[in-house]
């Protein structure tokens, strides 16, 4: 044998060993290609496309810590705490998808709280469906939400303004001219008998079937702004109704709201109370609500980007006054510090409350 034999035969064991080793070797599979996440801008900031579907998505919330002194609701000694620290954390994840309607959304809000050392039942604040106008689900009623509640304050409803957190069919109206109208069929919290404020306010009945029923209108033109909005109440067989006309001149705003019960000795969904019955004499808790009217007006002024100053006062016909300012700093975006104070009077009881609140927020 010569040596380019053995060469070529050494050449072709090796390739043979080679050969088997390849056969008995582990191969990668290929990555399959990333899908980034699409921006989705057309609903707003925040959005973005769920990889897979062409369903839009928006994550956010807040964080807030406050403390708090004195109850602005509560004249009585339940009121006259110390130092109360209450904190907050929500979280809000919104929906949205193009249909031949329109979008298609939904809105979900969850809370929890914590306070005095002891958490409160974590709760679903908002969470509601959205088609062409209509919405059903549960949100604040429509009697707040679309006169845009009060003042910008916090302690914006010591003088009852409507009901929050209820289930609803609602349809929305917008000519795109500056008219706005709402119709809204409403929770009448049909369920085990209740009332409060000594029998005045009958808030639900176990056998009631028949929903509350919310109507409004509004029309917008340049600066001004004006909103009137009624609720009936099916359990007590009253309501009320309220307008609101709003000025906005740059750094300047301003409001009044007006609203009538239709009978100022009892209390409904519409005209009721969120008072401590302290605030009302024994046998008298129609004295805790409106009576036959009430009225709010306020003014906002913004100092600087940074800074805004505002005030609200409120009066009813049951002789009930509210008083309160804050200012809202926002040192940095997406992070608010309000102080506030609050001054209540309550003439039925002659008694008077200071409260006031110092808020940090950071809104995601």
């Amino acid at each position: 044998m010569n040596i380019k034999s053995l060469l070529l035969g050494s050449a072709a064991a090796l390739a043979a060993v080679s050969g088997a080793q390849a056969a008995d070797a582990v191969v990668a599979a290929e990555p399959e290609p990333l899908e980034y996440v699409r921006i989705c801008d057309a609903y707003g900031a925040g959005y973005f496309f769920i990889p897979g579907t062409e369903t839009c998505l928006k994550i956010g919330g807040m964080v807030r810590t406050e403390g708090k002194w004195y109850n602005a609701y509560n004249p009585g000694p339940g009121g006259d705490y110390g130092t109360l620290w209450h904190t907050r954390a929500q979280l809000s994840i919104d929906t949205a998808s193009d249909t031949e309607y329109g979008p298609l959304k939904t809105n979900t809000v969850y809370r929890f709280d914590w306070q005095e050392g002891g958490s409160t039942t974590p709760k679903l604040l908002w969470a509601n469906i959205s088609l062409a106008g209509f919405l059903v689900g549960k949100q604040d009623s429509q009697y707040n939400l679309f006169t845009g509640y009060a003042g910008d304050v916090i302690n914006d409803d010591v003088i009852y303004d409507g009901p929050y957190e209820l289930n609803q069919l609602t349809y929305n109206y917008d000519a795109g001219n500056g008219f706005t109208a709402v119709v809204s069929l409403e929770d009448s919290n049909s369920g085990a008998d209740a009332s409060s404020f000594g029998g005045a306010w009958v808030k639900s009945e176990q056998n009631h079937y028949a929903p509350n029923v919310v109507a409004g209108a509004g029309y917008k033109a340049g600066a001004w702004q004006f909103r009137v909005v009624g609720g009936y109440d099916s359990i007590v067989e009253e309501g009320a109704v309220k307008a609101r006309i709003d000025a906005n001149f740059g750094a300047f705003s301003a409001f009044l709201m007006g609203g009538w019960n239709t009978d100022g000795s009892k209390l409904n969904q519409y005209a009721g109370s969120n008072l401590d019955p302290s605030a009302c004499p024994v046998g008298r808790g129609d004295l805790c609500g409106w009576g036959d009217w009430a009225v709010w007006g306020g003014v906002g002024y913004k100092i600087s980007d940074q800074l805004k100053w505002n005030v609200q006062l409120a009066y009813t016909d049951s002789k009930i006054f509210e008083a309160t300012t804050n200012l809202k700093w926002n040192p940095v975006k997406n992070l608010l510090v309000e102080p506030e104070v609050t001054y209540t009077n309550f003439d039925s009881v002659n008694q008077d409350q200071w409260a006031g609140i110092l808020r940090f927020q950071r809104s995601f």
